[in-house]
């Protein structure tokens, strides 16, 4: 009964972390450009400075998931990482000068960046040892992530952007709160092998996987980083930009359910293709439009997008890593898809958007996502089956129980 009383406490502890964490991931999505422009800094700049958190992000990711596999603890590793936050974010709000923010901003990404795919590391090990899916805590991610742009979103139109750091250190201070109380999610186990971690990242076909995720998730970056930028051109307020966010974060929930009850009768490689395919109309469409209104119902396309692509993307890498690599593999997985992805955004979308832009950038993100579908669905049809190192590959991934 104790037993069972704990694991229930420990199930909505993640879920509140969860929420949490993803409510601050809103802030940093969808408010930071804002700030940033209401702070008087123009879209090169404001590219640049999101530029780097994928930067340093790309180091940050796999150091602090090598520590998390190294040390076997998980939650000593986020303690360290949400104080950094909390600190970094004291001083990214009283920068006032730009090369100076611009580190601030650096620091504050350190710490904020690998807490995703620790969070992640976190929850696939403890659904292996509860009877709880994947798709149930990661559905509270959206929600706070609905939360934040919504509500928010409402507030920041009432009080104005300035109000953006209060906000901030609000929710960076409950998931610290919440960290504290959640149990460790690492467990004893077969030790960790740097050589085998090393075999994982040579293998070409894993290699390959990464390139095309890069691929996939530019365009997906681009409009991570410009969304707030393009509809303030196009005359929004800061609570249509903030409900448009809200609608994306509410429409991954029934696609999650729905993937994590049916989602292994599909194969991997295409529904990426699928996914990659999706971004393609949903972009085109958004270079199109010229009434931002319109775009809170595009932004719905996020359902069988990001969607699909994120737990696709995870349940593939759960096949291919062991337990012993979790936070590593799903480290360089985040480093990948964010980092990696998000400094090519940045840079290029910065320029982009500057020189030619919002609907631009966004038809360059259609043709990047059309160019990733063909490259999923040419790997399903011409690639063998051989398993890759790290492990024979499962029949059944491991992300529902």
């Amino acid at each position: 009964m104790n037993t069972s009383i704990s694991m229930k406490s420990q199930d909505m502890l993640l879920k509140l972390f969860t929420f949490s964490f993803f409510m601050t991931m809103g802030i940093v999505v969808t408010f930071f450009p804002l700030y940033f422009d209401y702070k008087g800094y123009s879209k090169l700049q404001i590219g640049l400075l999101y530029s780097i958190g994928p930067l340093i992000g790309i180091a940050t990711n796999l150091l602090w998931g090598f520590m998390s596999d190294k040390y076997q603890t998980v939650k000593k590793i986020m303690i360290i990482l949400i104080v950094g936050q909390l600190i970094a974010a004291v001083f990214v709000f009283t920068s006032n000068w730009f090369t100076l923010l611009y580190i601030c901003l650096a620091i504050f990404f350190f710490f904020q960046q690998p807490v995703n795919s620790l969070n992640d590391s976190q929850l696939m090990l403890h659904v292996q040892t509860s009877r709880t899916s994947y798709a149930s805590f990661r559905v509270w991610g959206s929600i706070g992530f609905a939360f934040a742009a919504g509500f928010f979103g409402w507030l920041l139109k009432l009080f104005g952007s300035g109000l953006t750091p209060f906000l901030c250190f609000i929710t960076i201070s409950c998931s610290l709160i919440l960290v504290f109380l959640l149990k460790d999610g690492r467990r004893s186990g077969k030790k960790m092998e740097f050589g085998g971690m090393v075999n994982i990242i040579r293998s070409r076909k894993f290699v390959w996987f990464l390139v095309l995720t890069v691929v996939m998730s530019v365009s997906h970056r681009f409009n991570d980083g410009f969304l707030a930028l393009h509809m303030r051109q196009l005359g929004a307020p800061d609570s249509i930009i903030g409900y448009s966010w809200m609608a994306s974060a509410l429409s991954e929930i029934p696609v999650f359910f729905f993937l994590s009850k049916y989602g292994h009768k599909f194969k991997e490689l295409p529904l990426l293709a699928f996914a990659g395919l999706a971004y393609t109309v949903r972009f085109f469409i958004m270079g199109m439009v010229e009434q931002p209104i319109w775009i809170i119902a595009i932004q719905l396309l996020h359902s069988i997008t990001f969607g699909i692509f994120l737990f696709t993307a995870i349940r593939y890498m759960q096949q291919i890593v062991p337990d012993e690599y979790r936070a590593s593999g799903q480290a360089i997985f985040a480093a990948t898809w964010s980092s990696v992805a998000g400094l090519i955004s940045g840079t290029l979308g910065g320029w982009i958007f500057d020189v030619w832009g919002g609907s631009m950038l966004y038809f360059t993100g259609a043709s990047l996502s059309f160019l990733s579908a063909i490259g999923f669905l040419a790997t399903h049809l011409f690639q063998s089956d051989d398993s890759l190192p790290g492990g024979k590959l499962k029949s059944q991934p491991s992300i529902r129980k």
